[in-house]
C-alpha cells in the first residue's frame, strides 16, 4: 500500500468518526451510528497497521541455488554413470580433531530434477521467507550443463509460482576438482569462454525460455540475469567496448521480444574460490562502461573471510566482520547498487581427495573450514545486513544468501541433520514472510 493511499485512507476514516448524519430524525454522528465508533475504530487501526507496515521496505530474499543433486551426462563422462556430488557429501570424513563431517541433509539424497523433490524445496523456500532462487545456470561452447534442476524439476513443478527463479550465469572454467587431490594436476573440462556465437545462442534461449515465465524474478519489471566472472565475459569479446554492444544487443533483443529492458547484475569478488578466477580492474569504471544495473557477492569467501593463518578452522564471526567492512565501502564505492550477501558457512572438503594430506592449505579444496556459525550467529549476521541495508540508500532491498544448497561448499539453507530447520528459521525470523 503507498504511501499516499495510506494518508487518504487514514483521512477518510477520521473524517468518517465525526460526520454528521440523519437517522430516524435524529441527528448523530457515524461514532455513535456505528455501534459507538467500535467499527470505524476498528478501521482506522487496520490501515494504520498497514501504513505502519508498508512504510518499511521490503527487502527480498534470494538464494543462490547450485544444481548439483542431479545425474548429468557430463558428470557420466567424467566421472562414472549416475554420479552427483551427493557421492561426495555422503561419503565425507573428518580432516582433523572436531570437524564435523559428513554433513547429512534431513530430507534424504534426493533428485532435484524430479518435480515432487523441487516442489519440497518451493515450499519450504515460500514458508520460510526466501522468496527467489538464483540458479547457477551453466552455458558452455558445447551446450549447457546441469540444467535438469531448472528445466525437469523447478519448471515441472506444480507449485513453482510460490518463488520466483532467476539466472546467474556461471561462466566459470570447470575444471575437475570433484575428488581432486592437490599432489595432482587439476584438469580443465569446460572452458568458461564462449565465443560471440555462443552468446547470441545463450541470450536467445533465456529471453523466449526463461525471461516470460510468470515466476521469473524481474526488478522494476525486467528480468533479472546475473553474470559470474566479468574477466572472462570481457575476455568472450575482447574488449570493453565490445562487451558492452554484446550487452546492448542483448537489452535490445530483450525490448523487441517485449520485455521493458533488462536488470543486469554482476558478481563482485575480489579472492577466487574456485581455479582459474580472477576479477577485472577498476569496478567502478566497469559499471559504467557495460551501464550494470547492480552487483551483489556470492559468498563472504571471494572477500577474505577465511583466515588461513588459523588453519584448518576460520572463526565465522570474524569472517563476517571483514565482510561486513568490504559491504560499508560497497555502499559507496560503485555507481549501480550493491546487494549484500550473507553467507552460511565455508567447507569444501568434500571436495577433497580421501588421500589429500590436511597438513597446510593447498588449492583447491584444503581451505580453512569455519566454525562457529551456528544458526544463531548466522541469524545475528543476517540482522546485522538488514539493518545496514535499510540504512543505506541501495534500492531495491535485495539480499542474496550462500546458498540454498551448496552442500559440497557446506553453506546450506536446506535442513540438516544437525541443525534442522535453525537456518532456514533464522531467514524467518529476520525477513519474515511475504
Amino acid at each position: 500500500m503507498g504511501f499516499t493511499l495510506c494518508n487518504k485512507l487514514l483521512t477518510v476514516s477520521a473524517n468518517l468518526m465525526s460526520f454528521p448524519i440523519r437517522q430516524k430524525g435524529f441527528t448523530s454522528s457515524a461514532l455513535a451510528w456505528l455501534l459507538s465508533g467500535v467499527a470505524l475504530r476498528l478501521l482506522l487501526l487496520l490501515v494504520r497497521s498497514s501504513c505502519a507496515a508498508s512504510s518499511a521496505p521490503e527487502i527480498t530474499v534470494a538464494a543462490y541455488y547450485y544444481p548439483c543433486e542431479h545425474p548429468d551426462p557430463r558428470w557420466d563422462k567424467a566421472k562414472y554413470p549416475g554420479f552427483t556430488e551427493w557421492d561426495l557429501v555422503r561419503k565425507a570424513k573428518p580432516r582433523f580433531p572436531g570437524h564435523k563431517q559428513p554433513k547429512v541433509p534431513l530430507w534424504g539424497y534426493t533428485d532435484e530434477s524430479d518435480p515432487k523433490v523441487m516442489a519440497q524445496k518451493i515450499d519450504a523456500a515460500a514458508n520460510y521467507g526466501v522468496n527467489a532462487f538464483i540458479f547457477d545456470w551453466y552455458y558452455y561452447d558445447d551446450g549447457p550443463y546441469l540444467e535438469r534442476a531448472l528445466e525437469r524439476g523447478f519448471l515441472q513443478a506444480t507449485n513453482n509460482s510460490r518463488v520466483k527463479f532467476g539466472l546467474m550465469w556461471a561462466n566459470h572454467d570447470w575444471f575437475d576438482i570433484q575428488g581432486y587431490n592437490p599432489a595432482d594436476k587439476v584438469k580443465l573440462l569446460y572452458p568458461g569462454k564462449v565465443t560471440p556465437a555462443t552468446w547470441d545462442k545463450i541470450t536467445d534461449l533465456v529471453i523466449t525460455r526463461y525471461f516470460k515465465h510468470p515466476s521469473y524474478w524481474r526488478i522494476d519489471g525486467k528480468p533479472y540475469f546475473s553474470i559470474y566472472e566479468m574477466s572472462l565475459f570481457l575476455e568472450n569479446f575482447g574488449s570493453i567496448e565490445a562487451a558492452r554492444a554484446a550487452l546492448d544487443h542483448f537489452r535490445q533483443k530483450a525490448r523487441a521480444a517485449g520485455l521493458p529492458g533488462l536488470h543486469i547484475n554482476a558478481v563482485l569478488w575480489g579472492r577466487p574460490n574456485l581455479p582459474g578466477g580472477k576479477t577485472p580492474a577498476d569496478w567502478p569504471k566497469l559499471c559504467t562502461d557495460l551501464a550494470l544495473d547492480s552487483l551483489t557477492g556470492y559468498t563472504w569467501v571471494h572477500h577474505g573471510a577465511l583466515n588461513y593463518g588459523t588453519f584448518p578452522i576460520s572463526d565465522y564471526v570474524q569472517g563476517r566482520d571483514v565482510y561486513l567492512k568490504f559491504y560499508e565501502s560497497a555502499i559507496t564505492n560503485y555507481p549501480v547498487p550493491y546487494f549484500p550477501n550473507t553467507t552460511i558457512n565455508w567447507d569444501n572438503s568434500p571436495r577433497a581427495h580421501p588421500d589429500a594430506k590436511w597438513d597446510k592449505p593447498a588449492a583447491h579444496v584444503v581451505n580453512p573450514v569455519m566454525v562457529g556459525n551456528t544458526p544463531a550467529a548466522f541469524r545475528q549476521a543476517c540482522q546485522i545486513i538488514k539493518a545496514r541495508l535499510l540504512a543505506a540508500p541501495t534500492t531495491p532491498k535485495i539480499v542474496t544468501v550462500n546458498a540454498w544448497n551448496e552442500w559440497p561448499e557446506g553453506s546450506v539453507l536446506e535442513p540438516e541433520k544437525e541443525y534442522g530447520y535453525g537456518y532456514l528459521e533464522a531467514i524467518k525470523a529476520v525477513f519474515g514472510t511475504k
